[in-house]
């Protein structure tokens, strides 16, 4: 087990300062430059301003430049302390219009004294200071290695009500090597960008007619239906059941959730028969519905529902990123109901459901214990039962985990699991969350062993977190070179000329009647074209039909995995193809 705060602290500290190394480098290249916020993040840093012009990335190399010169200087990260209203004061004098409203917001909160960082070279000569809480390295030469990648636009504060600054984002690591096999990852994560591979394969779209609302097409629907396949397989293998419930739910039932307190702001609202209704942001309290429904006795337990359940968040338009983040996706939810004498055994059995499913797709992954966050519900007694079962769960099992401490959900504590693709990218998709909470606030009871009634733990889970996002990451992590098993078309059926679209068509014949997912390229292009245009849509098999194969009554199959071509029976390239179709 490690602390994530305490294993990262330095090198954010490190990129922290890299970023006001950007901002002292844009306002001598902009004095009139008006600074907001500049972060560090995963992998580097930004910084947010308002400028007199909109920057192109002709204007990155030169902003760099300024960079590496601050960084030559080796000035010193010298804090300082000031009274909130002088604090106010000297920024209002430097016309820093945004650290002002940001101060006045601290003044506000009830801070006395609010924290500055300013450079000073060597001579002791002061080159720019920033309102900051700091932490940041001794100096600029222990900013470590960096380069700046984008601009985009960000609303000051996030919300679209103010106004749209410019974002520069940059990189940074402690060391050259590092940097330069990020930027090589970078770059191949360029091509294997799904929004561009979704496009060019045609599996899906985004239109204005519903931002943030995907668009599958039929090959895309292929892929999706494989993978929601292979998720009620494994889900009945390991003893579920499954539900469904309304997309759209009276409002009232999202405030006894505790969801109106904590999530109102990410939800859709409707009006039915005069009365007030939420489109679903998730499927618990349906669930919860469900098991009220009817009396339960402790031999009935544990229930175990899952659900595909289509839900809606409202996200704001700057954040929408292709299948990665929308406005309606399919939960792969499902929740356990049990006594507290399964909750370890539950717990595991869902461990092992998640270890199957990311062997399956070939992802490695690690878990992060998420523990109780400042706006929770829940007794004192309530989050130590949950976070100790938690913990004595991964220990007992002998997994590796790290803490990451005041994250878990308002409900509970939870296990995240993030996943490594192919290309060193880690996502985090799966959850599982321990909740005694909510069960409390709606009543929940089963008829006990001894005749008394008791209350059921409630243990939400997601393994693919959300399945359009698990598509994406999947269309990443194989580059649209889908293994056959999930590829929305396995073969192409590639006739020589057409004189031969007899033989190819009694061939589409026995594919669809085996059920596998093929094409017949009936078009009056060359072979070759045809190849090429297989390749470029990484068809698992291509088949070529020509004199040879039509004589002898034989197929030649070109793999696009290995490049090489053979010669098969039919019916034996059929029950290949079966085979390797199998959901396991």
């Amino acid at each position: 087990m490690s602390n994530k705060s305490d294993q990262h602290i330095d090198i954010e500290a490190m990129r922290h300062s890299c970023s006001h190394v950007l901002a002292q480098a844009v306002i001598q290249m902009f004095p009139e430059a008006k600074l907001a916020i500049g972060p560090a993040i995963d992998n580097g840093f930004y910084y947010d301003f308002d400028l007199p012009r909109t920057l192109i990335p002709e204007d990155l190399p030169l902003i760099e430049k300024k960079m590496n010169q601050i960084v030559k200087q080796n000035q010193k990260f010298v804090k300082k302390m000031e009274p909130v209203d002088e604090a106010i004061k000297f920024l209002k004098k430097a016309d820093q219009l945004y650290k002002v409203e940001m101060a006045e917001d601290l003044k506000n909160a009830g801070e006395t004294d609010i924290t500055f960082y300013e450079n000073v070279m060597q001579d002791g000569k002061p080159t720019f200071v920033d309102m900051c809480k700091g932490p940041h390295v001794e100096s600029t030469l222990k900013v470590g290695s960096f380069k700046l990648t984008s601009i985009a636009g960000a609303y000051f504060k996030g919300s679209e009500k103010n106004k749209m600054l410019q974002r520069i984002y940059g990189i940074c690591f402690p060391t050259r090597e590092e940097l330069d096999a990020h930027v090589k990852m970078l770059e191949e994560a360029k091509k294997r960008d799904h929004r561009r591979i979704g496009k060019d394969m045609d599996l899906f779209s985004f239109h204005e007619e519903g931002p943030g609302f995907p668009f599958f097409h039929p090959k895309g629907m292929r892929l999706k239906d494989q993978m929601m396949k292979y998720w009620f397989s494994v889900h009945k293998k390991y003893g579920y059941d499954f539900v469904q419930t309304p997309i759209i739910l009276n409002e009232s039932l999202w405030h006894k959730s505790g969801h109106w307190d904590h999530y109102k702001e990410n939800m859709y609202f409707t009006k039915i028969d005069e009365a007030d209704f939420a489109v679903k942001p998730m499927n618990c309290p349906g669930h919860i519905v469900i098991y009220k429904n009817t009396t339960h006795s402790y031999r009935d337990l544990p229930f175990r529902w899952a659900e595909l359940g289509l839900v809606h968040r409202h996200e704001k338009a700057g954040v929408l990123h292709g299948l990665f983040r929308v406005r309606s996706f399919t939960q792969d939810d499902a929740h356990i109901f049990c006594r507290e004498d399964q909750m370890k055994a539950e717990l595991k059995n869902v461990i092992a459901l998640f270890r199957e499913v990311y062997n399956h797709y070939g992802f490695e992954y690690k878990i992060e214990l998420s523990t109780r966050p400042e706006n929770s519900i829940g007794s004192d007694e309530i989050w130590e039962m949950a976070e100790k079962v938690m913990k004595e769960v991964l220990e007992e099992e002998k997994i590796e985990y790290t803490l990451n401490e005041g994250d878990g959900a308002f409900y509970g504590p939870k296990f995240d699991f993030h996943l490594a693709d192919c290309i060193g990218r880690t996502w985090q998709c799966g959850t599982i969350q321990l909740d005694f909470s909510m069960p409390q606030r709606f009543e929940m009871k089963y008829d006990s062993e001894d005749g008394t009634e008791k209350q059921p733990v409630m243990i939400h889970r997601a393994c693919y977190g959300s399945l359009e996002r698990f598509l994406g990451i999947v269309v990443e992590n194989f580059a649209g070179a889908f293994p056959v098993w999930l590829s929305p078309v396995q073969a192409r059926i590639l006739p020589v000329s057409e004189k031969f679209s007899d033989y190819a068509s009694k061939l589409a014949e026995k594919f669809a009647k085996a059920e596998i997912r093929f094409e017949l390229d009936a078009s009056n292009e060359s072979l070759g074209k045809k190849i090429r245009n297989a390749e470029m849509m990484k068809v698992p098999y291509m088949i070529v039909v020509g004199e040879k194969e039509v004589e002898s009554g034989k197929i030649s199959v070109r793999d696009y995995a290995t490049k090489n071509q053979e010669e098969f029976e039919i019916d034996a390239f059929v029950k290949k193809v079966v085979k390797e179709s199998e959901i396991k």
